[in-house]
């Protein structure tokens, strides 16, 4: 059972954590929910670049929660510059990269928005991405994870993807990760090291469990009515 296919349960907590399935009470009800399907998209184009190191450790970090973990690196799919949104184009005429990630945008239970921080504001990569895209991201949960190669731990582009996620149709959850300096937290195969690779694990399990709840809660709405627009 997927969690798009959530159905409502009699069955006790027991027999529903033992068949490795998840549990969200909605008032008196019980919501069965399956596997989370989550896309984590980065958008550094640089050469050296450090970010990726926390997308992997998130990606892992939610597959060994049992969740359907894709990562989308807007450098490797390459769209160009905005010119045409993906609902611009006549259907069946976008360009096929634009056409397939619209694809697992709609398919997806939620996001994570992997970002550095460039003079204050976000990385551009990133940002030119989620501009191809506006309805596709509608009525789902979105969480923001930040680094930079500071001590500031990219905080303040997490900001500004708070108002920008928001505006696109995103439920944007309030637990956060900073990581800074990257390089002292995370070896280049995205695992934790030192003293802020212990801070790290210590504060990713609430992230996800928040982005969860958060998941699970859309899926069973949905499943209680559609939305409104």
């Amino acid at each position: 059972m997927s969690a798009a296919t959530c159905g409502v349960e009699g069955r006790s907590r027991t027999s529903l954590c033992s068949s490795g399935l998840r549990l969200l009470r909605l008032g008196r009800a019980v919501i069965l929910c399956g596997m989370s399907k989550l896309l984590v998209f980065y958008g550094s184009y640089r050469s050296n670049r450090m970010g990726i190191r926390l997308a992997q450790f998130v990606v892992e970090g939610f597959r060994a929660r049992g969740d359907n973990v894709e990562l989308i690196d807007a450098k490797a799919i390459g769209l160009p510059m905005l010119d045409r949104m993906y609902k611009e184009y006549p259907k069946g005429e976008a360009p096929a990269a634009l056409e397939r990630l619209a694809g697992q945008i709609r398919g997806a239970d939620g996001f994570v928005f992997i970002t550095g921080e460039y003079n204050w504001g976000i990385q551009p990569g990133l940002k030119n991405l989620t501009d191809h895209f506006l309805e596709e991201w509608f009525w789902r949960p979105a969480a923001i994870a930040s680094y930079s190669a500071g001590r500031f731990a990219g905080a303040r582009a997490a900001i500004a993807w708070h108002g920008t996620l928001s505006e696109m149709g995103m439920v944007v959850v309030s637990s956060t990760i900073a990581v800074g300096p990257i390089a002292q937290a995370l070896s280049v195969e995205g695992k934790a090291i030192g003293e802020g690779g212990k801070a790290l694990e210590r504060s990713f399990p609430r992230f996800a469990d928040d982005l969860t709840w958060w998941m699970e809660a859309a899926n069973a709405q949905r499943q209680r009515s559609k939305p409104p627009f």
